[in-house]
C-alpha cells in the first residue's frame, strides 16, 4: 500500500487542487518550488538550525512512569509541548517562513483555532521582520484569549471571523479570500495538512522530525526504533502527521488517532468527522467531511479550540480507508478527565487536544511489555481558563 502523495496531490483517492481560478497562481508557484526548497542544503541548513536553537529541538522523549503503572505497560509523551510556543506548530510555521523568503514574500496570512498556530506565525514573522495577519473566529477569540494577546505583543494583527460558528473553519474561508485578493506579495501559511495540494504534504514533511527524532530516542531508551503504538490526536491532523511519518510503512508499528466528539456522536454537537463524514470537497481539497444531505458544512463542536474543524487531511483520509491509522474519538468530559489525570500523576498539563489523545489509553487494553508513545502536541497554559471552569467535576 502506497501511502506518499503523488504528483497531482493525491493520496489515494483524496487530496487533490479544488481551487478558483484566481487562486491557482499562488498554488502552482508553491507546488513549482517547494520541492526543490525542502531539498536545498542551505534551506535545511537553516531550518535545522532554527529548530534547534530558537525552537528548543530535539523535545525529550519522556517515559511516563505512574501512567505506565496505570495502564500497566509502558507509556512515553513525546513532549511537543516543550518547543519554544508551546507546540509542535512552530516546526511547520519556521519551514514556511523559510519557504516565504525564499519565493520574495513580504506578507504572511495565516488561520487559527486553538490560537497556537497563530502565535507559532506571529513568532517567525517578529523574527524576519514579516507583516503578519492572522484570521481567528471571535469564539476562539474569546476562549483562547492569552495566545491573542501574545499574537498582538509579537505584532501580528487579529483579524476576528463573525461568519459561521465563528471557529476555525470560518477563519480558514477568510484567509482564503484574502490570499486570493492579495496573490503577489502574500504567503499563507496554512497550520494543517489541509488544503489544496501542496499544503498536505509540505505540512506533513516539516512536522516529520517529530517521528524522525522518536526514531533515535526509542533506540537509545529502548533498544529499537519502533514503538508498537503511537497515539495522536486529529482535528486537521498535523502533529498526528508528524508522529506517524517514518512509520507508515513499518506494519508492526499500530497508530490510533483520537478526534473530538464533543458531547458525544449523536449528541448534534461533535467534530469526530470519521464517524460523521463523508467524502467532500473543503479548503481546496477532497476528503472526509461533516456534510448535510445537500452537501452543506455541518458546524463542528468541541471544547477544544484546535479540533473544532468540520474536516480532516486527505493522508489521515486515506489512512482510515486503507486500515493503516485506525481512529477513535474522546468526548469533553473524557478529554478533562484524561488532562487532570496527567497534571496530577506527572505534573504536566496538557492542552486540550493532547487530552483527547491521552483518553484514548482508557479505551485500549495494552499487554506489559507494550511500547506505547503519546504524541502530546502542546501545553495546557492557553487552556487554563477552561480547564477552571469544570476544576470542581474532576479534582
Amino acid at each position: 500500500m502506497k501511502y506518499d502523495v503523488n504528483k497531482k496531490g493525491f493520496y489515494g483517492e483524496f487530496g487533490g487542487v479544488f481551487i478558483p481560478e484566481m487562486m491557482y497562481p499562488n498554488i502552482r508557484e508553491l507546488q513549482d518550488n517547494y520541492l526543490e526548497i525542502l531539498a536545498d542544503p542551505g534551506f535545511q541548513e537553516e531550518f535545522r538550525n532554527l529548530l534547534k536553537d530558537y525552537a528548543g529541538r530535539p523535545t525529550p522523549l519522556y517515559h511516563s512512569a505512574r501512567l505506565s503503572e496505570l495502564h500497566h505497560t509502558n507509556i512515553y509523551l513525546k513532549r511537543e509541548d516543550l518547543t519554544h510556543t508551546g507546540a509542535h506548530k512552530i516546526n511547520n510555521t519556521i519551514g514556511q517562513i523559510l519557504i516565504a523568503g525564499r519565493l520574495g514574500k513580504t506578507r504572511i496570512i495565516a488561520e487559527t483555532g486553538a490560537g497556537q498556530h497563530g502565535v507559532a506565525t506571529a513568532t517567525v514573522c517578529a523574527l524576519k521582520g514579516i507583516k503578519c495577519i492572522v484570521y481567528m473566529g471571535q469564539l476562539d477569540v474569546e476562549r483562547q484569549q492569552p495566545n491573542v494577546l501574545r499574537m498582538k505583543m509579537l505584532g501580528a494583527e487579529v483579524i476576528p471571523v463573525y461568519s459561521g460558528n465563528m471557529t476555525l473553519k470560518d477563519a480558514t474561508n477568510e484567509a482564503i479570500r484574502d490570499w486570493i485578493n492579495n496573490p503577489v506579495d502574500t504567503h499563507y501559511i496554512i497550520g494543517s495538512v489541509v488544503g489544496p495540494h501542496p499544503y498536505p504534504d509540505l505540512v506533513a514533511k516539516l512536522q516529520s522530525v517529530i517521528s524522525e527524532e522518536m526514531k533515535w530516542q526509542l533506540k537509545e531508551k529502548t533498544g529499537r526504533e519502533a514503538p508498537d503504538y503511537i497515539i495522536a490526536c486529529v482535528g486537521g491532523g498535523s502533529n498526528a502527521a508528524g508522529a506517524y511519518y517514518h512509520y507508515l510503512y513499518d506494519n508492526h508499528v499500530k497508530m490510533i488517532a483520537v478526534e473530538a466528539s464533543g458531547k458525544g456522536i449523536d449528541s448534534g454537537e461533535s467534530a469526530a468527522t470519521m464517524v460523521l463524514g463523508r467524502p467532500g470537497v473543503l479548503h481546496g481539497c477532497f476528503s472526509m467531511l461533516m456534510q448535510d444531505e445537500d452537501g452543506q458544512v455541518t458546524e463542528p463542536y468541541s471544547i477544544s479550540a484546535g479540533l473544532d474543524y468540520p474536516g480532516v487531511g486527505p493522508i489521515h483520509s486515506h489512512l482510515f480507508k486503507t486500515g493503516r491509522v485506525k481512529f477513535d474519538h474522546a468526548t469533553d468530559d473524557e478529554a478533562l478527565k484524561a488532562a487532570f489525570q496527567l497534571a496530577r500523576l506527572e505534573g504536566i498539563i496538557p492542552a486540550l487536544e493532547s487530552a483527547h489523545a491521552l483518553a484514548a489509553l482508557e479505551k485500549k487494553k495494552f499487554r506489559p511489555d507494550d511500547v506505547v508513545v503519546v504524541n502530546l502536541s502542546g501545553r495546557g497554559d492557553k487552556d487554563l481558563a477552561t480547564y477552571i471552569k469544570y476544576m470542581d467535576s474532576f479534582l
